[in-house]
C-alpha cells in the first residue's frame, strides 16, 4: 500500500502542485458548496492512479484543488460507498492521501434518516458522536506510518470545531441540532424496525457513509468535523415511501445553510 500511495501522492503533487490544509468531502448537502469557493484545478478520480471511481448518482467523481479565505483545500466531488463493492481500504483510501498531501482538518457531509422526535426533513445535524455498524476500515494488515494499531475514538469529532460550528449557525441565523450518527451498510433504506432500533441504541440518525472516513483520518490524526441533512424520518408514525431522488431533493434544499457553516469554519480553522 505504501508504495501505490506514494505513486499517487507524486501524481496529484505535479498535476496539482498545492499543499491543502483542509480536506473536504462532499456528500448529499454540499453538491454545491464548490460554486463559493475558487477552483484552482481538476483530477478525474479515473485519471489517479490507485484512486477509486464511485458510481453513485449525484456524486461527479472528480478531486478539485480550490481556495477560500486564503486556505488550500482539497475536495473531493463526490464519495466512494462501501454499497458500491468497494472494499474499505479502498474506499479510505483517499483519506490516506490527505495525510500525506499534508491535510489537518477534515470536513464532511451527507444524508440522513432522523429518527430523533425533534428532527424535521431538512433540518442540519453537527454529528458529535456515531455507531459504527459498517465493517472497521481498520481491519486488515496494521500499518505503523498511519498511527495505532488500536486508535482512540474518544473524540471522533472535534469539539472544538463543533463549538465553532454552533457559533457560525447562530451568527448565520442557521438552525442546527447535534446529535449521534448511526452507520450502516446500505443500500436499502430502514425498516420502521431498524429505525426503532437505531434510536434505542442511541442513534439520532442514520445514513450510509462518513465513518468509515472519520474512523481512518483519526488514527492518523486529522480532525473531523461532519454535517448530515436530514431528508426523511425515522419516526414511528411518521415513515413515508422513500427513494433516492427524493433523498437528493431534500438535501438540494438545505444545501445553502450547510455550505454557509462549512464555509465559515474554513474561515476560522
Amino acid at each position: 500500500m505504501l508504495k501505490k500511495i506514494q505513486e499517487t501522492v507524486e501524481f496529484i503533487t505535479k498535476q496539482l502542485d498545492f499543499k491543502p490544509q483542509i480536506g473536504i468531502i462532499l456528500g448529499s448537502g454540499l453538491g454545491d458548496f464548490i460554486k463559493s469557493v475558487e477552483i484552482k484545478g481538476e483530477l478525474l478520480y479515473s485519471e489517479i492512479p490507485h484512486f477509486p471511481v464511485t458510481s453513485v448518482d449525484g456524486h461527479e467523481g472528480k478531486l478539485l484543488h480550490a481556495e477560500y479565505a486564503g486556505k488550500q483545500i482539497l475536495i473531493m466531488q463526490g464519495r466512494i460507498h462501501y454499497y458500491e463493492g468497494t472494499a474499505m481500504e479502498q474506499l479510505t483510501y483517499p483519506v490516506r492521501i490527505m495525510k500525506f498531501l499534508g491535510v489537518e482538518f477534515l470536513f464532511l457531509s451527507n444524508a440522513s434518516g432522523g429518527m430523533n422526535e425533534n428532527f424535521k426533513v431538512g433540518d442540519v445535524m453537527i454529528l458529535t458522536d456515531h455507531i459504527n455498524l459498517m465493517p472497521n476500515p481498520l481491519i486488515g494488515k496494521h500499518y505503523p506510518e498511519f498511527g495505532e494499531r488500536f486508535p482512540d475514538m474518544s473524540d471522533p469529532y472535534d469539539k472544538d470545531l463543533i463549538e465553532k460550528a454552533e457559533v457560525i449557525a447562530q451568527q448565520k441565523n442557521i438552525k442546527v441540532h447535534k446529535g449521534v450518527y448511526v452507520a450502516v451498510t446500505g443500500p436499502t433504506y430502514e425498516t420502521p424496525a431498524e429505525y426503532k432500533f437505531f434510536r434505542i441504541i442511541g442513534g439520532d440518525a442514520v445514513g450510509m457513509s462518513t465513518v468509515p472516513e472519520v474512523i481512518l483520518a483519526r488514527q492518523i490524526g486529522i480532525k473531523c468535523f461532519a454535517l448530515s441533512v436530514i431528508t426523511d424520518l425515522g419516526i414511528p408514525g411518521q415513515i413515508e415511501f422513500l427513494t433516492h431522488e427524493m433523498v437528493q431533493e431534500a438535501a438540494a434544499k438545505a444545501e445553502p445553510r450547510m455550505a454557509g457553516i462549512v464555509l465559515g469554519l474554513i474561515e476560522k480553522v
